[in-house]
């Protein structure tokens, strides 16, 4: 993710926020749960973290067009 567009979408269940965060390239999505008193800047930067994480782990191993080597 390099710098794309990002989606956040805040629900308020109870005491609690359930954020969601979509990358808008892939539509990845990841969920968090944060506590109503946290601010909206801390629970998007929860949000993107966990987003960039996934995105990171989801990567290919090379970068395509590279050619691999053979045993």
């Amino acid at each position: 993710m390099a710098d794309g567009e990002v989606y956040f979408e805040f629900v308020q269940v109870g005491q609690q926020m359930r954020v969601a965060a979509i990358d808008a390239a892939t539509g990845v999505e990841v969920i968090v749960i944060t506590p109503v008193t946290a601010n909206k800047y801390q629970m998007q930067q929860v949000a993107l973290a966990k987003l960039r994480k996934k995105l990171a782990e989801a990567a290919p191993a090379t970068p395509p067009g590279t050619p691999g080597k053979f045993a």
